[in-house]
């Protein structure tokens, strides 16, 4: 019941469980548009309930899990995003505005027309074409390193890197806010691993002081993805260095916003023999591997949209009411509770705002936020537009997270319905305004 409750409050409409039933009783006053929303939020609210499971089934603990995860507010639903695109864009990682740029996409059609669909195999059989080499050429120039080497995607290259160049006998020091595909890359390495404490630098020093392994690699996001701060990398590297450890920093959300950094030839070589996802995995496809080189191009030749996105970025973080200065793409809007959290994004989309939404595990516990991201090429109409929504669904927002406490009556016996009275309305006290006395038993 609780599933199919939060199914149909999530349309509007607060439906009254009943054991295994769910019924509402609308009011008189009703118009036709309303009985129309009822209708479609019970039909909804029932669907969304999970069917029964037969307790024989080698999957039947998922169905816990699923419930436990809905009580919890920490249900991820697929949100499907339409071509046209008519919200505003704050959510994505399109921080430089080139996904649509008609350059970009024309260098990916024309790598289509040259090279077909897909690259047909892993770079080591069929997969690496002129293409690869080429864009892996011009980004190790922008960068200014000797080389650089590229994966079908960030996921795969984090997997590959840290697999590489740990092992047994190996200390891995990771920060404890790393991103998903360093921690899963520590899983795998069969390194002894250490997670630190959150841009901790002195804990990284200590952990790489008490090592008995000779060889040591740390681990750190450039500019962390939930809450857009950068990694103290300076103080990291002078660390690294006193403790002849290597340091491997996932620039996934720095590169094109923040500045630049570089690896060497003999990496590159042993990653092509070592690192299983690029042994394996099938190449990046030629179109896009087509459509990023004509990105780099046009982030070479036009860097005023870096200074654009930063600017962005600031006026996003004042109007949010964020007390530190963003120093990337990423302005985080801290609200604590998951369900807040989930609220807000989704009255922004209402309201032609699209923004992200973090919820543990992504975060911690307590921490879930909206995820605004900068881009480069949103308009002043964009800006004023965004102002203004976030306003109103933050103010809301911040109002549903206060401590407040609801009172309300109780007509007979135990006030047993507070808590459900408290998760359904985001409050988090419930009082007794009013007690009834039980009623008299007939007299005899």
């Amino acid at each position: 019941m609780r599933i199919a409750t939060d199914t149909a409050l999530d349309e509007g409409v607060w439906l009254r469980p009943f054991r295994t039933l769910i019924y509402a009783m609308p009011p008189y006053i009703c118009d036709d548009e309303e009985i129309r929303r009822i209708t479609q939020a019970m039909v909804r609210a029932a669907a969304a309930e999970a069917p029964v499971t037969d307790a024989s089934s080698p999957l039947a603990w998922l169905g816990e899990v699923e419930r436990q995860r809905e009580v919890a507010g920490l249900r991820r639903r697929l949100r499907t995003r339409s071509a046209a695109e008519p919200e505003i864009d704050l959510a994505s990682n399109d921080y430089l505005g080139l996904s649509r740029h008609p350059q970009v996409i024309e260098a990916g059609v024309e790598a289509l027309r040259i090279w077909g669909a897909g690259s047909t195999g892993s770079r080591l059989v069929t997969g690496n074409t002129e293409l690869h080499e080429e864009l892996e050429r011009e980004l190790a120039t922008f960068m200014g390193a000797q080389s650089a080497l590229v994966f079908s995607s960030g996921y795969t290259a984090n997997l590959g890197a840290v697999v590489a160049l740990s092992g047994p006998g190996t200390l891995i020091v990771s920060d404890a806010r790393t991103h998903a595909s360093l921690i899963d890359a520590c899983r795998l390495s069969r390194a002894r691993v250490v997670v630190t404490p959150y841009r901790d630098t002195q804990a990284v020093a200590a952990a790489l002081a008490q090592r008995p392994e000779e060889r040591a690699l740390v681990l750190t996001d450039a500019v962390f993805s939930a809450d857009g701060a950068l990694a103290p990398l300076t103080e990291l590297y002078a660390v690294c260095r006193d403790h002849s450890a290597v340091l491997l920093v996932d620039e996934a959300h720095g590169l094109g916003v923040r500045g630049p950094g570089g690896r060497g030839l003999a990496v590159r070589a042993h990653l092509i023999d070592a690192a299983r996802p690029f042994i394996f995995d099938t190449g990046l496809a030629p179109a896009a591997a087509g459509s990023a080189l004509a990105a780099l191009r046009l982030l070479a030749v036009e860097p005023e949209r870096v200074r654009a996105v930063l600017d962005h970025a600031a006026a996003l973080g004042q109007w949010c009411g964020v007390a530190e200065k963003p120093e990337s793409a990423v302005v985080p809007v801290i609200l604590g509770d998951p369900t807040v959290a989930f609220n807000a994004a989704k009255a922004c989309l209402e309201q032609g705002v699209r923004v992200g939404c973090f919820r543990p595990p992504s975060v911690p516990e307590g921490q879930s936020l909206l995820r605004l991201t900068a881009r480069a090429s949103l308009t002043e109409a964009d800006l004023d537009r965004v102002r203004e929504v976030l306003a109103g669904v933050l103010a809301l927002a911040r109002h549903q997270g206060i401590d407040v406490t609801v009172c309300k009556p109780v007509q007979t016996g135990d006030d047993r319905d507070a808590d459900e009275v408290a998760r359904l309305s985001g409050v988090r006290r419930v009082q007794t305004l009013v007690r009834y006395p039980e009623p008299l038993a007939p007299v005899a």
